[in-house]
């Protein structure tokens, strides 16, 4: 693959990680763009950019005029995680928070710890697509709702993708298929949140 930027108008989320800092890993200053997600993912889908954006939209939230903070944050994800899409989801969500599930970092002398500050609530209290952010510095916290159907792709997808599975596909079929997908996801990441993301609190 090139080293030409995949979602080139994507935001970029600047934040700072102590840890990264303390232990030489330049200045604990680090950026991350859609192009990073879809490379940690493999692929890129409307999980995956939901996952940005609501990412976006918490820190936006949490920290307003400050950068952000890595590691600074809780995160809960509504419903089990083998639920949906919740697994994809999680992992972008840590990668950009640090919040990590059980087999997250464990710190160091009992100090940056990231273990353990991704949870998934099976209690049922919020639908599904419902994730919780919170400050731990400040106990601030938002939940918010994503739903991407208001975001349409084109009807051509689902056809394509049988005759994809099916091994009947042609490189028109191909082309057309692949451009339609991404043109979806591109779409969703230039609303930026408008049409797919609500906050409960």
């Amino acid at each position: 693959m090139s080293n030409t930027a995949m979602f080139p108008e994507s935001a970029t989320l600047r934040l700072y990680d102590p840890l990264g800092d303390m232990l030489g890993a330049g200045d604990g200053i680090y950026e991350y763009t859609f192009d990073d997600v879809v490379k940690l993912s493999g692929h890129a889908c409307p999980t995956v950019a939901g996952a940005f954006l609501v990412a976006k939209q918490a820190i936006m939230t949490l920290f307003e005029h400050d950068i952000a903070q890595r590691g600074n944050m809780r995160v809960t994800i509504h419903g089990a995680q083998d639920e949906g899409t919740n697994g994809p989801f999680s992992q972008v969500l840590t990668l950009i928070t640090g919040a990590a599930a059980d087999n997250g970092f464990k710190g160091l002398g009992g100090h940056q710890v990231r273990q353990g500050l991704l949870t998934f609530d099976t209690s049922g209290k919020r639908a599904k697509l419902c994730y919780t952010f919170t400050r731990i510095s400040n106990r601030k916290s938002t939940t918010i709702a994503y739903n991407p159907s208001s975001i349409i792709g084109s009807p051509s997808i689902e056809k394509d993708m049988q005759k994809l599975f099916a091994g009947e596909a042609d490189e028109t079929t191909l082309k057309r298929f692949r451009f339609a997908w991404s043109e979806r996801v591109r779409r969703i990441l230039e609303d930026g949140g408008k049409s797919t993301i609500t906050t409960l609190s």
